[in-house]
This record gives structure tokens, sequence and C-alpha cells, in this order.
């Protein structure tokens, strides 16, 4: 092998590893972007034309790998425990008092530092190479999703060898400037909006593709380093200051502070300018900062005694409800929306609340000029939470009993909260129901955006799902699309491309079709179950209201909007002009799982549990061979029950169903 060649590679892979810890760890580049992609493009092409050379540290190893099947469990090294909340100043000082009491007055000090509101983290090198990331999990074992975590640049993926191998702990986050830019560009192809920056950095950490992993602008901070299942110093802050050392990216927003009284001014200070922040924070996490104080403290069965997280209020802020407006959804339903005096909330301009339906309205008996209190915990539309005064002046606000949009009649049915436009040609309904049809999780239609869609009804070129199939490349490479600053024409080469993105459609599986009809009540999940029951559209639309109501989860209201979607003539021509298309209108069935030692199970959980997430618990039991559904009904096996469980704990005392607590559940998993 050519040495000058090897040298080469060498040097490149350094040079640009420098380059990544200025940008995404020091935050102070040296060189352009343009300057950094022409140092990758040429470390990539000579790896590729040299495979022999390749490395597992390589910064070229972070543009993401091919999609996996599923994640592998693997163990903890040691256990990563969650933190008990101090909610106020109360809690705090008696947790302060209780440290007090059981270092029998020593002298102490904390180390306070930032709660950034992500995803925990777990990463292993041996050798100082990157070898392992493990998400928290059930805090004993998580999933392994290495692959991912090399995409994110502040990861070191190799750094100096100071311990022969060694973990980091630390917080996965995605900064709120590309959690906006990924909701805008998800809006734009009608997808869902991410509800906020935590759950956004969960699902992109754990999606199956690393390439997407890689698209999405992730970040980790850590602040706990072990060595062989322990801190290798005495000191928290040590650790810290040597994790720095080695070019992790530990949050400089951090003190040492020598008792509770300098430990609280430090959160008020921080509660008042969290909105500053370029990321979520939701409290302060204050540590007994040597480590022979900890183990003296030790744990109780859940939590450590040497730390506390102290939450801050959910934030709000009173402005003047203004007016509002009602909006038309793709199956029709009206949705009332607050429209505000524009007010800032932790550093976001809010003019907009949702209200979610009129029955909310009544019970916060709003109207129109009252003063408001608004709230916004990291969601995308925040919402109004109490009425602070009610002017004289003050104005009643009534649900149209019309269309704003096209001027039909609309309905609000039995059991329903919300009233609906009836005419299925109203603009408002095509839109969004195109839209939908073409999202990622629907038929999947790459490019087919609302400027698009827009341009499209405009010029009378479609007027239901139906008509995409009508469309012609000539038809497509006209369209005029508005940009910031002109006009251009979609052009041939994108014309082509939509055209065979629709063509692909008529391969997708029939629950992708039936979600893509716009049944109200019918997600994703619902149209897969429906699928997998009938396999074929024929028998679903044929199905009695009983038959429909055997299918797992569907009850009364989703069989009756089946039913009432597959009596109206003009649903019935639009299926008939879809089977015309050539799209799929039978389903393979999966193959079952084999059983286990839920196999037939219904579960409802309830409640907040110790140990699991919601979606930790759902994905064990479904893995279990079990169910688990949203409501209680006489069809509920289990309801499984945490802290704080509500009215469907009652609703399953009333039925005399099965209760269980989760020690009883992950029992029950173990048994087999």
């Amino acid at each position: 092998m050519n040495s000058s060649l090897h040298q080469e590679i060498e040097s490149l892979r350094a040079e640009l590893r420098r380059h990544e810890h200025l940008y995404y760890v020091l935050d102070a580049p040296e060189i352009t972007d343009a300057e950094y992609d022409a140092l990758f493009r040429r470390l990539q092409a000579l790896e590729l034309a040299h495979p022999e050379l390749a490395s597992p540290d390589s910064p070229t190893r972070r543009v993401g790998g091919a999609p996996r099947e599923g994640f592998v469990k693997r163990p903890h090294s040691t256990a990563m425990l969650s933190l008990d909340n101090a909610l106020n100043e109360a809690e705090l000082r008696d947790f302060d008092r209780r440290v007090r009491d059981l270092l029998s007055g020593e002298p102490y000090r904390y180390a306070a530092e930032l709660k950034l509101d992500g995803l925990s983290l777990a990463l292993r090198y041996q050798q100082g190479q990157f070898e392992l990331a493990v998400t928290r999990g059930d805090g004993l074992e998580g999933e392994d999703v290495t692959e991912n975590a090399r995409t994110i640049r502040s990861i070191p993926l190799r750094t100096e060898p100071r311990w022969p191998s060694f973990e980091v702990r630390g917080e996965v986050i995605m900064p709120l400037a590309a959690f906006r830019k990924l909701n805008d560009e998800r809006a734009a192809a009608a997808l869902p909006l991410y509800a906020n920056p935590r759950n956004s950095a969960a699902g992109s950490l754990r999606v199956l593709d690393p390439t997407i992993t890689a698209s999405r602008t992730l970040d980790f901070h850590a602040y706990f380093l072990l060595v062989d299942g322990r801190p290798p110093l005495d000191s928290h802050w040590d650790c810290l200051e040597a994790l720095a050392a080695l070019g992790f990216k530990v949050n400089p927003n951090r003190a040492l502070l020598p008792g509770v009284d300098e430990l609280l001014d430090w959160c008020n200070q921080w509660d008042a300018k969290r909105g500053s922040l370029p990321y979520e924070i939701d409290g302060i996490v204050a540590k007994i900062d040597s480590l022979p104080q900890q183990d003296r403290l030790g744990w109780t069965a859940r939590f450590p005694r040497w730390a506390i997280a102290y939450k801050f209020a959910a934030r709000q802020a009173e402005t003047i409800l203004e007016d509002i407006l009602v909006q038309v959804g793709r199956t029709g339903a009206l949705t009332p929306v607050a429209k505000l005096r524009p007010v800032p909330v932790s550093g976001v301009i809010v003019s907009n609340a949702t209200l979610h339906n009129e029955d909310e309205i009544a019970r916060l008996d709003l109207a129109i000029g009252d003063t408001v209190v608004i709230e916004r915990s990291g969601d995308v539309i925040p919402k109004v939470v109490a009425v602070r005064e009610r002017p004289p002046h003050r104005r009643p606000f009534a649900m149209p009993s019309c269309c704003p949009i096209c001027g039909s009649d609309v309905v609000r049915a039995e059991g329903e909260v919300a009233r609906r436009c009836l005419n299925t040609s109203c603009p408002a309904r095509l839109r969004e129901s195109i839209l939908h049809f073409a999202s990622r999780p629907v038929m999947d239609i790459d490019g087919l955006g609302e400027s698009i869609v827009d341009e499209l009804m405009r010029l009378g070129l479609v007027a239901s799902i139906a008509d995409l199939y009508r469309l012609t490349p000539e038809q497509l490479a006209i369209l005029e699309l508005k940009g910031e600053k002109n006009t251009r024409k979609l052009g041939e080469k994108s014309a082509a491309k939509i055209m065979a993105e629709i063509e692909a459609t008529r391969q997708r599986p029939l629950a992708r079709l039936i979600s893509g009809l716009g049944i109200a009540f019918v997600g994703e999940r619902t149209a897969v179950l429906l699928a997998d029951h009938f396999g074929a559209l024929d028998a679903l639309i044929a199905a009695t209201p009983e038959r429909l109501q055997a299918v797992s989860e569907v009850g009364p209201k989703v069989a009756e909007s089946i039913r009432r979607f597959f009596t109206e003539p003009h649903n019935l021509e639009l299926v008939e002009r879809l089977r015309a298309a050539g799209l799929r209108f039978t389903h393979d069935a999966p193959a079952r799982p084999a059983a286990g030692p839920l196999t037939g199970m219904t579960l409802v959980l309830t409640g907040t549990l110790p140990t699991l997430s919601r979606e930790e618990a759902k994905a064990r039991i479904e893995a279990a061979g079990g169910k688990v559904t949203g409501s209680v009904s006489k069809k509920t096996t289990v309801v499984v029950a945490g802290d704080d469980a509500g009215s469907k704990l009652e609703k399953a005392r009333e039925l005399n169903i099965e209760i269980w607590e989760e020690s009883r559940l992950l029992e029950r998993i173990e048994e087999n």
C-alpha cells in the first residue's frame, strides 16, 4: 500500500475530526461549510477507491448506513436510574434537609446543571474508539442504536484512551432551530407535526434507517463518566471537566454551589431566562459533588439520594383572545382556533392556539375579548388553559351552521365532538385529502406538496384523489410554482419524477389505500387492522356494523363512520375510479407471530408507570403477543395502572376487569 496515500487519508480524518469538534462542540468554526464539504468528499472518494483502508471511526461513517429490521436489546453496565423530582422550593429544601441529616452535618456542595429535555443515551468506548450506544430503556437494558448515534456529530468517534474502556452518559436533544425546520418540512409534505423537540429527538434516534437520523440535526451533551461501572474521580465536577478534555460536549451552563440558598437562586435565574436558550430545558439537576459523599448517601429502590431534579413550572402567559377562526380538515371536521394578541412565551411569539372543539370552548366559558392564559410546554400549537378576565364587551362564539369554506351544511353526529362539512368536494377538504393521500405514511408521493396541489386545484386538473391517475407529464411540467422571489415552471425532470411516484402507488399495500380514503377515525393503525381482518376492500365495503366491531380496536363510533362513508354514492364512485386506476384492492395478511405470554390478551395502560414509558410498555406487550388499546371496554383483558391513574382505572373496576401493576406485567412477560 502506498504510504503517502495512507498518510493522506489519516491526515484528512484528523483534520475533519478537528473541524467537527470546533463546529459541533466548541461552536468556533475555522472554515466554511463548503471547505469542510470539499475535505469530506476527498476522504470519501479515497475510502471508496481503497475499501481496505476503511475505519469505523472515520468521519465518513456519520452519513448513515443501510436500514435495519429492528433494534437489539443490550444490558446496561450499571442501572440508569431516573431522578426524584422537586416541584417547588419547599420540596427542594426538604431534599437538602435529608442530605444534611444523612451526612451528619458535614460540609457539602452542589454541582448544578441544566436539565435538558431529551433522550438519555449511554456510549461505550474501547481504547478510545466509539463502540456502542444504548438508550435508557427500562433502566436495566435499552436498545442498541449505535449506527444511528454515529451520525450525531457531537459524539466523538475517537478520543484519547485515558482509560482502556469507559462509558459516557448524556442527553440527546434536538435544538429548537432544527425542530422548527423539521416541522416546516413535515408541514410542506402534509405530514403530522411533531409535538415537541424531545419527541422529535427520541423518534429520530430510534428510526430503523440511520440516514434519517443523519438528516436530523441532533446534539449530544455528556453528563456522566463511568469506568468499570462507577465515576473514576472523587468529584462529579472533575468528571465533567474530564469529559470536556476528552472532546465531549459538556453544557457550559453549570455551577458549583455551596448550599441550598445559592442553588435556589441559580434555579430561579435559569427559570427566568430559559426562553433565551437554543434548546428546551425543563428544570435543573443538582448533585452532591463529592463521590465519597454520594456513596454514603446511597440509593432508594428507584432514585439516588444524592441527586434531585428541580422541575420548572409550565410556561404560561396572558393575552387577549381577539377572534376565533374555524379551519376545515380533510375529513370535513371543523376545528376552532384562537386568534390571540401576539405574546412572547419562552422566546416564541404566540399568536394562535388550539381550542380543539366547541365543547372545550363551553368548558372554559370562553368568549372573544377575554383575557386568557395560554400554556406552552414544547407544543407546536399552544393551548388556552383558563380565562383570567371576562370584560363586559366580550362576544360569545358559536360554531357555524354551514361550512366557512364552501357554504355547505355541517352536522354533528351523535356521540361526536366535531361538526363536519358534508361536501366531499369542499375545496378545503379536497386540498387536505390530496395532501394526506400523498403523504409519506399513506401513498408516499414524494414531491407532491402544497404548492403543486394548490396549482393543480386552481387549474381544475384534480377534483378528487382519483384524478391524480389521469395527470400527464405535460400537465405537470408547465405548472407555475410561486417562490419567494420569482415564479418558475415545474419542468420535465420534476414532472417525470412525480409521475413515477404516482405510478409506484399502484403497488402500495391495501392498508395504505384504506388510510388514504380519508374515512373519519380511520388512521394508519386502524387501516392495517381492517386490511388484515377483511383481506380485501370489497369485503370491508360490504361489512355490517357487527362485523366491523369484531375487528380489534374498532368500536361503534368507528364502525358507524366506516359504514357512513361507504353508503355515500360519491365515495363508492371514487372507489371504482381507484379500482380502474389499478390500485391494490386485496391484502396479503402478514405471518402471525409465535404465541407469547400475552397472546390473546387486550391491555390498556393508564397512569405513570414506575420504570417504563408508555411507548416502552406498549412495545413489550406487543412483543409478548398482546394488544394495547386506548380505552377500557368489555373486550379489555387487563388494565395496567401506574401513579395518577384516572377514569380508565375506575371503569376497569366497574367492569370487574383485572388490574395489574407494572411489576405484575413484567413478571407475566418473563414467565415464558
